[in-house]
């Protein structure tokens, strides 16, 4: 028979891990004020383009890359610098502060269950706060690699429609002010195998594109 003290104190310890299970899983999703702070243009993103960190100093003396000079210019001897051919859409991508949420939908669908409008309710807060009611944002939906590609294709631009959806009724914002699309399993933030289930990927980006 075991020790009355040792059962107590294992009891003890259950107690304390299932409260600090509880507080990290309310903790999954960042506050209102953490968001705003994410999608501000005020740095840079970092290599993953999954969050913004601030800009680095210049290093004292540190010179610039050499830009690519065109053949014409060279023959010429007129030093004609030719930026990088860059699409627009790729340029978006590559600067624009983003912020990834955790939203849970029910089961293989695009309904919203009260822990994601718990979410989205911090998304609402800060996209129609001062610092963020000038910009326009791109609701981008991801999926997990559970299923077929093309249904989680559609599922993906299913769900970032109901979070546009909700945003403008509940939040009033704008329609003209968001952008939904789906990019189902093509896009995973974990990779993993075809079929299998993984919450992180199962997520929502949202994209500063500006004013």
């Amino acid at each position: 028979m075991r020790n009355p003290f040792f059962r107590s104190a294992l009891a003890g310890v259950l107690l304390a891990t299932t409260a600090l299970c509880g507080a990290a899983s309310a903790q999954t999703n960042p506050s209102a004020q953490q968001i705003i702070n994410q999608l501000k243009p005020s740095g840079m993103l970092s290599d993953t383009t999954r969050g913004i960190k601030p800009l680095p100093p210049s290093p004292s003396g540190a010179v610039a890359p050499a830009m690519p000079v065109s053949p014409a210019a060279s023959s010429t001897g007129n030093m004609s610098m030719a930026p990088a051919a860059t699409t627009p859409t790729q340029a978006t991508a590559a600067t624009a502060p983003s912020t990834n949420l955790d939203i849970e939908f029910s089961s293989g669908s695009a309904n919203l269950t009260p822990e994601a409008t718990a979410a989205l309710d911090q998304l609402g807060q800060a996209l129609t706060s001062p610092d963020l009611a000038a910009y326009n944002f791109k609701i981008v939906g991801h999926t997990d690699t559970t299923g077929t590609a093309a249904a989680n294709q559609v599922l993906s631009e299913q769900r970032a429609a109901a979070v546009k959806s909700y945003l403008e009724t509940k939040f009033g914002v704008a329609g003209s002010r968001l952008q939904s699309e789906g990019v189902g399993e093509s896009d995973l933030l974990i990779p993993t195998p075809p079929n299998t289930p993984n919450r992180s990927n199962r997520r929502v980006q949202i994209i500063n594109l500006g004013q």
